[in-house]
This record gives structure tokens, C-alpha cells and sequence, in this order.
């Protein structure tokens, strides 16, 4: 019978990659409540109607990218191929407009785009997504700039660096996107048919083509920065005061483009040179009209997002290896210490630590080489002999050093020694 892989570009992420995953989601919790950031989780089937009004539809992720089908009854759904307008739509639909103070979202979980895959970019990938609805302060763009990168340097994430541009508004857009698509109609026949289609649909999208050819291309093309009208110019003078006030380095990137179509004035990319063509960490943006364009209240917004598969990535090159294994990993030897051993690992498991032990009666060699191979800080060595004098002996697997414990005493020392590593117990 043929084996059943899994699907293209939809990776598993197996234990011993897990705890930088989990690293990577616990310290995204933890900064983002020091913002006052609050959780929320939102479906990953939501209606095709959803994005194709939020996102645009003229751009690659709708006309291309999107997981799309009919359901029983003939209505189109998507899986979500990002969480802004999913996390709108929740915010509309339960009235949270409605309740004071409740402004500051992230999300933490998969996106699906058809695309092909590569280092870094895949069919199901994951994002922590962050949102502020009802701001339009230049501070808060600031703010939510500075708080990406913080989380990105608290993690341990090096060279990477910021890039902001701003990209107009409904006002002066338009006459820049005249003038691109002007520019791009007279180089049509030597560009990509992606940015030939973009040329009459989405212009903008050129900016972020990787065809080298097409790249040669824009870098003669007019830029956004010279058509903002003088509200997006004090706006993004201001955002740029504010970084510099927290000591935050930018470079401008005036053909910096997000690749969605709701985005206005500021946008920004966190890049890195590790990850090749795809060298964006993560990116976001500001987008006042998309809340109104979903049907909710006339609230502006600013977001962004990071792609943790190149977290991971750059991650795994820097850091040590995360310990994974249990706390504690109990040997038992003979028929008794077992059945004794089975009822003190549950009791040791109540009280909090992660503890494993042996279920086939192997010998203490297996039994201790197990120990070694899960990555147990120390194991418990329990005999007849030893469970008649109420004693067992527990080692350091870390400075191979044995001694012996009153079985009486196990879970108080068990704790001494959990404080004196730090709090460790799992």
C-alpha cells in the first residue's frame, strides 16, 4: 500500500521542534501583554466574500493564492490566507467597538496560500498577527513599529532591520497609480506576465516583483513619495520623529509596497539578508478605511504581521538547542518498585513536574539510556532493595552525580532542586 505523504508546502512540526515554537508563541504572549494586547481566535473557514472585499480583488493572494470552495450548500469559503480582515469581521460582528477600551488584538496561528513553496514560505505557515483599531495618532504607528522589533530582539533574533514608507491615502493615491500604470504600459512587453497583468489591475504590486528583469524595470519608475499630498506628509514626518525619540533605526524605502490593497500612509517590513529572495521577517501597516469598507463603524487601523517559519528559520542558526525532555525520568526495577514507581509518578506528575518512566520492564541499562536520549535533567532509580529502606537514588544527568533521597523527602527535594534551576519542573 503506498504511503500517504502530507500535503505540498504543509510541513509537521515535530517534537523536537516544538519547544522553539512554543518559545517563539509564549514570548509573543508575554511582550504583547506588556502593550496590553488581548487574544483573540477567530476561524480559519471564513466566507471567499470576506477577503476578496478586505484584501482586494486584484490581488495575487484573491486571484491566485486562495484555498477556495463550495460547501453543500453552494456557498464559496475560504481558508484564511491572513488574519486582519478575519480579525474585523469578529470585532464587527460582536460589537467589541462597543466596549471601552478594548482596542489592542493579536492572534497567533495557520494561514494557507496556494503558492509554491520555498525556504520560508509555504502552503500553511503560521503568523502573530497584531492589530489597533480606533488610532490614528503618528504615535501609534511608532509604537507598533517599536513593539515589533522588541519582540524580535527579545527573542534573540539578529540581523534584521527596519524599512517604513509611506503610501498616500484615497487622496493622492490615485494620481500616482495613474501615473505608474503610465510607466508600466510602456514597458509592458518586457515584463513578467505577472506585472503586465499588474500593470492594468494593481501596479502598485510591481514594486514587489522578484524578477530581476522587473526589478531593473522599477528601479527607474516614479515613486509614491513624490505625489503624497501634505496631510500624508506630516503624518509620516511625525511617525519618523517618533522612532527616532525611541532610538529606533529605519532606512526609507520609497518603493516599499505591502501586498495587500487596504493599506494607506504607513507601511513598514522587517527584512533580513539570511533568507533570500523571501527576505521579509514581517511587515504591516496602516489601513483606516478597511473597517468601514466591511460594514463595521468608520475606525482606522494599523497591524502587522510575522512569519514564525522565518522566525524559526533564523532562529535554529543562533540558538542552542531547547531542552525538551522531562524534568524527571523514574527507573524502576522489579515487579514491586514498579507497581510502587506507577502510583509516585502520578503523585510527582499532581504536583507539577514533568516525569516519565519505562512501561516494558527493560533493564536499568535501557531504562537510564532512555533517560539520556528524552533529555532528562535527572532520574530516579528505585529497587526492591532500595523501596524495603524507603530510599531511592536520583541522579544528575547534566553532572552525572548520584545520591541518595529519602523516599519520604522525594517531592520537597524535588522542589529544592526545581528552585535551584530556576523554577524548571517540565
Amino acid at each position: 500500500m503506498e504511503q500517504i505523504q502530507s500535503v505540498k508546502g504543509m510541513n509537521d512540526i515535530l517534537p523536537s521542534e516544538a519547544p522553539l515554537w512554543r518559545h517563539i508563541e509564549d514570548k509573543a504572549r508575554e511582550i504583547l501583554n506588556r502593550f496590553g494586547y488581548r487574544e483573540i481566535r477567530t476561524p480559519v473557514v471564513e466566507k471567499a466574500e470576506l477577503f476578496a472585499r478586505g484584501i482586494g480583488d486584484t490581488t495575487d493572494i484573491v486571484e491566485k493564492e486562495m484555498y477556495t470552495f463550495a460547501d453543500k450548500k453552494g456557498r464559496l469559503l475560504s481558508l484564511r490566507p491572513e488574519a486582519t480582515a478575519s480579525i474585523i469581521r469578529a470585532f464587527i460582528e460582536h460589537q467589541l467597538h462597543m466596549v471601552s477600551g478594548l482596542r489592542k488584538f493579536f492572534l497567533i496561528g495557520p494561514m494557507f496560500r496556494h503558492e509554491r513553496p520555498q525556504k520560508g514560505r509555504y502552503r500553511q505557515f503560521h503568523q502573530i498577527d497584531v492589530e489597533v483599531f480606533g488610532m490614528n495618532d503618528p504615535m501609534v504607528d511608532a509604537e507598533v513599529m517599536y513593539l515589533a522589533c522588541l519582540y524580535l530582539e527579545e527573542i534573540g533574533l539578529k540581523g534584521v532591520r527596519l524599512e517604513i514608507n509611506t503610501l498616500g491615502c484615497t487622496k493622492c493615491r490615485p494620481r500616482f497609480r495613474t501615473v505608474l500604470r503610465e510607466f508600466l504600459l510602456e514597458h509592458v512587453s518586457s515584463l513578467c506576465p505577472d506585472c503586465a497583468r499588474r500593470a492594468y489591475k494593481n501596479p502598485l504590486r510591481a514594486f514587489d516583483c522578484k524578477v530581476p528583469s522587473c526589478g531593473e524595470i522599477v528601479a527607474d519608475a516614479p515613486v509614491i513619495t513624490d505625489f503624497v499630498c501634505d496631510e500624508c506628509v506630516n503624518h509620516f514626518d511625525q511617525v519618523k520623529q517618533y522612532l527616532e525619540e525611541l532610538g529606533l533605526g529605519y532606512s526609507l524605502n520609497p518603493r516599499l509596497v505591502r501586498g495587500l490593497d487596504y493599506y494607506v500612509r504607513t507601511a513598514f517590513e522587517i527584512v533580513t539578508e539570511h533568507l533570500g529572495a523571501q527576505n521579509a521577517v514581517g511587515g504591516g501597516g496602516r489601513y483606516d478605511g478597511l473597517m468601514k469598507e466591511l460594514g463595521g463603524p468608520d475606525l482606522p487601523g494599523i497591524g502587522f504581521a510575522l512569519g514564525m517559519e522565518r522566525i524559526v528559520l533564523l532562529l535554529d542558526q543562533t540558538l542552542e538547542p531547547f531542552q525538551n525532555g522531562p524534568f524527571l525520568y523514574c527507573v524502576f526495577i522489579g515487579p514491586e518498585a514498579k507497581k510502587y514507581g506507577f502510583k509516585l509518578v502520578q503523585k510527582l506528575r499532581k504536583e507539577g513536574f514533568s516525569v516519565d518512566c519505562d512501561y516494558e520492564d527493560k533493564s536499568v541499562k535501557s531504562q537510564m539510556r532512555m533517560a539520556h536520549r528524552v533529555g532528562a535533567s535527572y532520574a530516579l532509580i528505585l529497587g526492591e532493595d532500595e523501596l524495603q529502606k524507603g530510599i531511592a537514588q536520583l541522579r544528575d544527568m547534566h553532572r552525572s552525580e548520584q545520591f541518595v533521597v529519602e523516599l519520604s523527602e522525594i517531592v520537597n527535594e524535588l522542589h529544592s532542586l526545581a528552585e535551584i534551576e530556576g523554577g524548571r519542573r517540565s
